[in-house]
C-alpha cells in the first residue's frame, strides 16, 4: 500500500540475519560457527532493521559435524533481549524485556512489542501473543496447541521476522538462547539507536517552544 511505501521510503533497511553452521570450531572449518551478522549494529532512529534468517533441517554433515543443541543436522536460531551487558548469557523474560516498547513492526503494523519479542524468541513458532491481522490467533502463543521444544525442535528453521522502525534512541544486547553456551560458543549482538538528526532538531524547537509559553 502507499501507506507501506511511505514508511520505506528515503529509509537505509540493515539486514540482521545469521551466519555459520552446526559444529564446533574444528568441524565448521572452513565456515565458521553460528553468529549474528552483523553482530554490532549502530544506527539512527531514521533506519530500519529486518530482522530474518534462514536454517536447514537437512544439512550433511557426513557425522563430523554436529556438536551443538538439539536435534543432529538441524539449525535454529532466535533472538532474546539479553539481562546485563554482552559478556552474560542470560536473556530477559519475555514481560522483562523492555526494549521491544521502543520499536514497530512495518511488516505487521498491528503487532505491539510483546507480539514482536514472542516471534523472534520462538522463531516464528508463535507470530504473537494473541493474534493480529498478519498472524492467526491459531498460531498464537495464547491458543497454538503445538507447544514450542525447549531445544526449538519443531520451531521452524528459517524464519521472515519483521521489518523493525524505532521509536526513540535505545540499545539491546540480545542472543540466541538455543546456540549460546557458557564455554566457548556463543551466538550474541548489538544494536545502538541513536536519534537522527532530525528528529534532535525537531525536539529542540519542541523544547523552545515549551520554554518560550512558560
Amino acid at each position: 500500500s502507499s501507506g507501506i511505501n511511505a514508511e520505506y521510503g528515503g529509509k537505509t533497511m540493515y539486514n540482521l540475519n545469521v551466519m555459520g553452521k552446526r559444529g564446533n570450531l574444528e568441524q565448521t572449518v572452513p565456515s565458521t560457527e553460528y553468529d549474528f551478522v552483523p553482530s554490532s549494529l549502530a544506527i539512527t532512529t531514521d533506519d530500519l532493521v529486518h530482522v530474518q534468517w534462514t536454517g536447514s533441517n537437512t544439512h550433511n554433515n557426513n557425522n563430523d559435524g554436529n556438536a551443538g543443541e538439539g536435534t543432529d543436522g538441524t539449525d535454529r536460531h532466535n533472538l532474546m533481549q539479553m539481562s546485563g551487558d554482552i559478556s552474560g548469557s542470560y536473556p530477559y523474560t519475555i514481560e522483562e524485556a523492555n526494549f521491544w516498547n521502543n520499536v514497530e513492526s512495518l511488516t505487521d503494523p498491528e503487532a505491539t512489542g510483546v507480539d514482536i519479542a514472542i516471534g523472534l524468541a520462538s522463531s516464528g513458532h508463535y507470530c504473537a501473543k494473541s493474534g493480529t491481522d498478519i498472524c492467526p490467533a491459531s498460531e498464537s502463543l495464547d491458543e497454538k496447541e503445538t507447544k514450542m521444544d525447549d531445544k526449538m525442535n519443531n520451531a521452524p528453521a528459517s524464519y521472515s521476522g519483521h521489518v523493525l522502525k524505532f521509536k526513540k534512541a535505545c540499545s539491546i544486547n540480545y542472543l540466541c538462547t538455543r546456540n549460546n553456551s557458557f564455554s566457548n560458543r556463543s551466538q550474541k549482538g548489538s544494536i545502538w539507536v541513536r536519534e537522527s538528526s532530525k528528529a534532535e532538531v525537531k525536539k529542540r524547537a519542541e523544547m523552545k517552544d515549551k520554554s518560550e509559553m512558560k
